[in-house]
């Protein structure tokens, strides 16, 4: 019932809502196979064990800086730590899609987009250097509306520039926005940027964390976006 309540309020704050926004790894796509895998092959080449999936999974959204910490215990501040990403990065460039694909309903939810006339983008952090390929590869560039990297703007998530940005270029109200992502920092983005946010339970944070976000709405699975379709 606090669900059903928390719907049909986010439903009637957004009765003129023009556009839908996803962050990236761990809204529309699961990465995590092949950002792990990137990370796992640095492991074996040093003679180290691969870490299991679901130990590197949560860290996913955090790239390089919460992949490394997990792997090799190592932080930006190690004198290492710059040679290592450096590593990362080219490894993952190299492999981007082996196993990385779009969660389970999330082509519904954009082909009801599409169908209703409503504009949707991404907003990640994730560099254009990777984005621009992997959106490619997922079939998402030549349909969303915008695509807003981590360095198309000069500050990244939790900063409202990013979103702003992607409010401006569909020439849409930031305030008839719908943000959604898997992470506290993309809600306290788009509260900053005056959207609507909707915290997606499916990613990379767990089921518990996005009771604790002030999100908006929480949703447990892509095709539950659709709820929002009928305002």
């Amino acid at each position: 019932m606090e669900d059903d309540h928390a719907r049909a309020s986010l439903r009637r704050q957004t009765v003129k809502w023009r556009a839908m926004l996803f962050d990236l790894d761990g809204t529309l796509a699961d990465t995590a196979p092949d950002l792990a895998g990137a990370v796992n092959a640095m492991r074996v080449d040093r003679g180290l064990a691969p870490l299991p999936l679901e130990r590197l999974r949560p860290m996913a959204s955090h790239g390089a800086r919460g992949l490394l910490q997990v792997a090799f215990e190592k932080s930006p501040e190690d004198a290492d730590y710059e040679a290592l990403r450096i590593e990362f990065l080219q490894r993952y460039e190299n492999a981007l899609m082996v196993h990385s694909r779009l969660f389970d309903g999330v082509h519904d939810v954009l082909d009801a987009l599409d169908a209703h006339g409503l504009a949707w983008g991404i907003v990640t952090n994730k560099a254009m250097r990777f984005t621009t390929p992997l959106a490619g590869l997922m079939g998402l560039a030549s349909r969303a509306g915008v695509i807003v990297g981590g360095d198309t703007t000069p500050f990244a998530k939790p900063h409202p520039a990013p979103l702003l940005h992607a409010a401006e270029a569909l020439a849409i109200p930031a305030s008839e926005c719908i943000y959604v992502g898997d992470d506290l920092r993309d809600i306290v983005a788009g509260k900053a940027a005056g959207m609507h946010t909707v915290a997606a339970a499916w990613g990379y944070c767990g089921r518990s964390g996005p009771s604790t976000w002030n999100a908006d709405l929480v949703l447990d699975e892509p095709r539950d976006l659709m709820t929002l379709l009928s305002t």
